[in-house]
């Protein structure tokens, strides 16, 4: 099971070097039997408080299999959230190391991405320093968004079946391009690096070995470049410490000492497994919890956790809960968190989860939600679409609307890779009996990039069949992703249906 902390928001692993090869070589081997592909992030503090303006990098970054702690700012503040994390596993360090174990156990790399001409010579000195490794392609495309990437280039990708991608766009761009191409790709490793191949080419010089040990590679770095670094660690540093200290006072404020034993049972209802828990759970006390949960997992992908009687969930607890959701939503399960407590759910909000999460008012919701997802997996459900019939008048005026005028389309909780082609396939057989379409994203709660392509190709579908295409109900964090590409120049966006049928 994954050892997560989170910290802002975003999962870290508790792994060390050695282990963070191990856990990327298993990657190789099952996405080799099963296609599976993962995506790797080497997190610092940059992601973190760039994760906190753009929804999407975060449901990312949530979502990843791996996450390491590239920077020391994440690595101290584990320290003072309680756990003393492995140590620091650094992009511009783990990808020499996984060339070398590549070289030896016969793994492809395809290199993506930086400026030109350097992903071939980072591939090249890889070459030289490893006898045996394998270069399955080099590829520096020039600069488009992750909407508009060359078809051409995913293709080539593909046939190439490498067996790790390494991509060099920068950070969010990377982790957006793996989220919305890597589920067609089925690379088993897929990772953003940043300006790591700026670092093994020498085009970007590391700091030196003491400044590195005690964290100090960004000073150098913005002795090195001040002009173009100087305001992104301004804005880091206050983003950074400024959210941190919220998290760290919340958890000292909880965590009080408690003579009581937190206490985890397990029951099987209808083929979920409802997980009970009481009291404070800390890192201190959860292996109990995290064993059950596992045991639970092995006899259904489909978990409710009942956390009525939950007083206290420490960074570590609330990692595993992530942990856990990942290996749930990859088995085509889900779990559930029923019966939240206001105190907990004051964390979950305010490390950006209330909504990676689904989160239940109790144990009996949790369960007829279950049972909807298991006909939506067996296909007597939707697979989260569902065409609503228009009501025949707006609730708050007597005005008629023409019942027939529009086909309304409700959207999936999560409009990413895995949702965006069948939304795209439904709404474009209802413009060819209706071209005026309203969708319904009153139960999305992510918006990704895959999304936004389907949205766009939705639209024109519409306009070329002379209707038009409305988006309603969007919430805070949809909108958010929507303006950030300025696709609110470009959609007909309405507060609900009622006012997109007006």
């Amino acid at each position: 099971m994954r050892r997560l902390i989170v910290i802002l928001g975003v999962p870290i692993d508790d792994l060390n070097m050695t282990e963070t090869l191990d856990r990327l070589e298993e990657f190789v081997r099952v996405g080799r039997a099963t296609g599976k592909g993962h995506q790797i992030a080497t997190v610092n503090a940059d992601f973190v408080v760039k994760s906190m303006t753009d929804p999407e990098l975060r449901y990312l970054l949530q979502e990843a299999d791996l996450a390491t702690a590239d920077g020391m700012p994440l690595v101290w503040g584990a320290r003072l959230l309680g756990v003393d994390l492995e140590g620091r596993v650094a992009g511009a360090d783990m990808i020499p190391a996984l060339a070398q174990r590549a070289a030896e156990k016969g793994y492809s790399i395809y290199f993506l991405g930086a400026a030109p001409g350097i992903a071939a010579q980072a591939a090249e000195i890889l070459k030289e320093q490893y006898p045996g490794l394998i270069v399955a392609g080099v590829h520096s495309p020039p600069y488009s968004s992750v909407i508009d990437m060359d078809p051409a280039i995913i293709a080539e990708i593909k046939a190439a079946r490498p067996d790790i991608l390494l991509v060099a766009f920068g950070n969010p761009k990377q982790e957006k391009w793996i989220g919305m191409y890597g589920r067609d790709l089925g690379i088993p490793v897929m990772i953003g690096v940043g300006g790591t191949l700026d670092f093994i080419t020498g085009n970007t010089k590391r700091a030196p070995e003491w400044m590195q040990r005690f964290g100090l590679e960004w000073l150098h770095r913005l002795l090195m470049e001040p002009r173009r670094l100087w305001r992104r660690y301004a804005v880091d540093m206050v983003g950074f410490g400024t959210f941190f200290l919220r998290q760290w006072w919340v958890m000292r404020r909880g965590n009080q000492p408690t003579p009581v034993l937190p206490k985890t049972d397990l029951v099987i209802v209808n083929e979920t497994a409802v997980l009970n828990v009481e009291g404070h759970l800390t890192v201190s006390n959860y292996d109990g919890f995290n064993q059950t949960a596992q045991e639970a997992l092995t006899v259904t992908p489909y978990l409710l956790v009942n956390l009525a009687d939950a007083v206290f969930l420490d960074s570590s607890v609330i990692g595993s809960l992530v942990g856990l959701t990942k290996q749930a939503r990859d088995a085509g399960g889900e779990l559930w968190l029923a019966a939240v407590p206001p105190t907990i759910m004051q964390t979950l909000a305010l490390l950006r989860l209330d909504r990676f999460f689904v989160i239940v008012d109790d144990t009996n919701s949790g369960l007829a939600q279950r049972q909807a997802h298991a006909q939506e997996s067996t296909g007597s459900g939707s697979a989260g679409f569902e065409v609503i019939t228009p009501p025949a008048t707006r609730p708050d005026s007597a005005v008629p609307v023409m019942e027939a005028a529009w086909a309304v389309l409700k959207g999936p909780r999560r409009l990413d890779a895995t949702t965006a082609p069948e939304m795209a396939e439904t709404c474009a057989a209802l413009l060819d009996d209706n071209p005026r379409v309203v969708l319904d994203l009153s139960e999305t709660v992510l918006l990704a990039s895959a999304g936004l392509a389907a949205l766009a190709q939705i639209n024109r579908l519409a306009n070329e069949r002379n209707g038009q295409l409305r988006v309603a109900n969007c919430s805070k964090d949809v909108l958010r992703v929507i303006e950030m590409v300025r696709f609110d120049k470009v959609l007909a966006l309405y507060s609900d249906v009622p006012a997109a049928m007006a």
